[in-house]
C-alpha cells in the first residue's frame, strides 16, 4: 500500500477521508445524494469513477485519472485541485443547510495508488463490503450508498461500470467473488 501526497495521469487511486473529529458527513439521503451529484461535477473532467460507498462518517473511491492526453497542462500541475472543490463546495452546502461552521472533512484525503489489477479487485471488494465491516447495513448487497447496484444494473451511470465488471470476468463472477469475499472477512484486510 503505497500512500502518497500527489496524483498522477493514468494510474488507480483508492480515494478516502471521514468527518473532521469523526463527525458524520452524511445525515440524510439527500446529503448522500448531493455528494454524488458534486462528484461527478469535480471529478469527472480528470478522472473516471470505478467504485465509491458513502458512508455516515467517511467514504471511499476507487478513481482513475485520465491519460495526459486528456488533460491539459493546468489540470495535470493541480490533480488534486478538484477534490478541494469537491469536498469544499459540499461542505458549503453541508453547513448551510445544517446552520452550522467550519470544516467539515478531515484536512487532507487519502489517496493510494492501486499498483496491480489484483489490488485493484481487492479494494473495489472492500470498498463495497466496508457497510458490513462499520456494521451500517446487514447486507452489503442492498447498501443504497455503494456503487454495488448501479454496477448490477443495466441503467446509464457515469461508473466504468462494463471495466469494472470485465475485472471480474463478468457480472455473474463478480457477484459470486463479492460474496466469498464476505464468508472470507475480506472487508477487514485493509485495516
Amino acid at each position: 500500500m503505497e500512500k502518497i501526497d500527489f496524483l498522477e495521469p493514468d494510474y488507480f487511486y483508492h480515494i478516502y477521508n471521514r468527518g473532521n473529529n469523526k463527525e458524520n458527513l452524511f445525515t440524510e439521503e439527500t446529503n448522500y445524494f448531493h455528494f454524488l451529484k458534486l462528484l461527478t461535477i469535480h471529478i469527472s473532467e480528470i478522472a473516471d469513477v470505478y467504485s465509491y460507498c458513502l458512508l455516515k462518517n467517511h467514504f471511499h473511491l476507487v478513481i482513475k485519472i485520465k491519460s495526459k492526453e486528456c488533460l491539459n497542462e493546468k489540470q495535470i500541475d493541480k490533480l488534486h485541485q478538484p477534490f478541494s472543490n469537491l469536498f469544499n463546495a459540499y461542505t458549503k452546502a453541508y453547513n448551510k443547510m445544517y446552520n452550522r461552521e467550519g470544516s467539515l472533512f478531515k484536512v487532507r484525503f487519502k489517496r493510494v495508488r492501486i499498483t496491480s489489477i489484483d489490488y485493484l479487485i481487492n479494494v473495489i471488494l472492500y470498498i463495497h463490503l466496508n457497510p458490513i465491516k462499520h456494521k451500517f447495513a446487514e447486507n452489503f448487497e442492498v447498501y443504497a450508498y455503494s456503487s454495488y447496484q448501479s454496477l448490477l444494473s443495466t441503467k446509464p451511470t457515469r461508473l466504468k461500470r462494463k471495466e469494472v465488471l470485465e475485472l471480474f470476468g463478468d457480472l455473474d463472477h463478480f457477484i459470486y467473488v463479492h460474496k466469498q469475499a464476505l464468508l472470507e472477512g475480506h472487508y477487514e484486510e485493509f485495516d
